[in-house]
């Protein structure tokens, strides 16, 4: 068995025989005379002290007889995957504790080079299932007999060293499944770990291989690294190996592209600073990682490569960069199937992020904050939170000046929604009411009228419905028909 730590023992053996029902499951396997291991980031996470309510087993078993021994400890069991040989289960304790498991027959796949699916074919040993893991941290397992650590690969030491590695060479690993080098990323977003340099170096010559992905595989993948702890770290590396230029090729763009506030940086990398200044702000407003927020921090300034015009004097300026880059995030993301509740809330954010500059430049009166309260609908919050991020200028007094034109905002904000129930901005008078004052049939007339009064609520605040019927009676004796 590898050198662990007292800790680290304690924790595998704590994981092993977590619970009554989990040890009845091991006996069973053990007296069907099957192998039966915990797997790959289970053994990961039990390693780094990470707690988790998910298992990872594998096992000589074949499905079929799977499932049968798994249903001796639980009802609960459902077929996962059984043509790739998984089985899974939830199992509840005597005491509440939920677990979800699932088990695999060892596995000795091969790989068609045109496809990322394995030819599926079971194997008959431990080792041969080890060797087709991603990572090393993920290719170590532990007898659920005995408590045994399997560690062919230095997945022990690369854990200490914090280092993303391949068990074969990486080369034939991305060749295999070339969305191992996403997880890569992916991983060094979510553990803040390093990677091997032959793991580099096969990512930029084997990147052009993640075109056979499709693109849900890539938006998951791109998704849990915008989640991590690390998302820079993550992203850098997605750059740096050009895999970036294939599955988000607008933020590689940024890197030349110089930021008209910030000449002495680029709007990469004002961009990236903008994502941390987020997630701060998503953590210290005690919000959960936000994939939309994230989204749009990262994307908010793509139009700029689009929009750059010279101008005397040395100046650039990217007018409209708002607009053009809520379209190019829009059209990338629906390409990566993202769904259209995504599409549309990041698309808003970058639309509308440049909008509080009005307000810090000429002030609004409360008609200009109500509109900006009503566009950003749902997205006020995260817009909150994304125009706050964006100031990345060292220079003191002018941070501490757009901060607290930013709070005057919000609690204006504040203010108004108090007194008129600002999230809720409607017209004082419904269509029911409007078809009954004006006496017409449902039609693109009561819209018109609906979208009168709307601009009326938003001009002059609550009007009440007396005198909101006597501007629509007015409005309507006006109106050509």
């Amino acid at each position: 068995m590898p050198k662990l730590s007292e800790k680290q023992l304690q924790r595998l053996t704590a994981v092993v025989s977590a619970t009554p029902k989990i040890q009845k499951l091991a006996k069973a396997f053990a007296d069907a005379n099957q192998e039966f291991y915990l797997i790959g980031g289970s053994v990961r996470d039990a390693l780094l002290g990470v707690s988790s309510s998910d298992l990872d087993f594998t096992t000589s078993a074949r499905p079929e007889q799977i499932e049968e021994l798994l249903r001796k400890v639980t009802p609960a069991t459902w077929d996962i995957g059984r043509a790739f040989g998984t089985i899974g289960g939830h199992v509840t304790e005597a005491d509440g504790c939920d677990w979800i498991v699932e088990i695999t027959t060892f596995r000795a796949d091969s790989y068609d080079p045109q496809s990322r699916k394995p030819t599926i074919s079971f194997g008959d040993h431990l080792a041969g299932d080890l060797i087709r893991r991603d990572f090393t941290i993920n290719a170590m397992a532990v007898s659920m007999e005995t408590g045994e650590l399997f560690d062919p690969f230095g997945g022990i030491v690369d854990l200490e060293n914090r280092l993303i590695r391949t068990p074969s060479a990486a080369e034939i690993s991305f060749t295999d499944d070339p969305l191992r080098m996403m997880r890569a990323a992916r991983f060094v977003s979510q553990l803040g770990f390093l990677t091997d340099v032959d793991l580099v170096r096969a990512m930029v010559e084997f990147k052009d291989r993640l075109q056979i992905v499709s693109a849900e595989r890539i938006r998951d993948e791109l998704s849990k690294l915008l989640l991590g702890s690390h998302t820079r770290e993550g992203l850098n590396l997605l750059v740096e190996t050009g895999i970036a230029d294939i599955v988000l090729p607008e933020l590689p763009a940024l890197r030349m592209e110089r930021d008209e506030h910030n000449r002495h940086k680029d709007v990469y990398e004002h961009s990236l600073v903008v994502l941390e200044q987020a997630i701060d702000l998503e953590k210290s407003r005690g919000h959960s990682p936000d994939l939309v927020l994230r989204l749009a921090a990262l994307l908010h300034d793509i139009g700029k490569p689009a929009t750059r015009r010279f101008e005397g004097d040395s100046k650039v300026s990217f007018y409209h960069h708002d607009v053009v880059g809520a379209k190019l995030a829009r059209k990338r993301l629906r390409e990566l199937r993202f769904p259209n509740d995504v599409v549309e809330a990041v698309s808003k954010l970058i639309e509308l992020h440049l909008r509080f500059h009005g307000y810090q430049e000429q002030g609004w009166n409360d008609s200009a904050v109500r509109r900006y309260v009503h566009d950003a609908g749902e997205q006020l919050e995260r817009l909150h939170i994304l125009t706050r991020s964006d100031c990345t200028t060292h220079n003191a007094a002018k941070a501490n000046k757009l901060h607290t034109t930013y709070e005057q905002l919000e609690w204006r904000i504040d203010e108004l929604a108090a007194q008129e129930e600002l999230a809720a901005i409607r017209p004082d008078l419904n269509g029911d009411e409007i078809m009954a004052i004006l006496e017409i049939p449902a039609g693109p007339q009561v819209g018109q009228a609906y979208k009168f009064l709307l601009e009326r609520r938003m001009e002059s605040g609550p009007l009440g419905k007396e005198s909101a019927r006597e501007e629509l009676l007015a409005w309507w004796a006006s109106t050509p028909r």
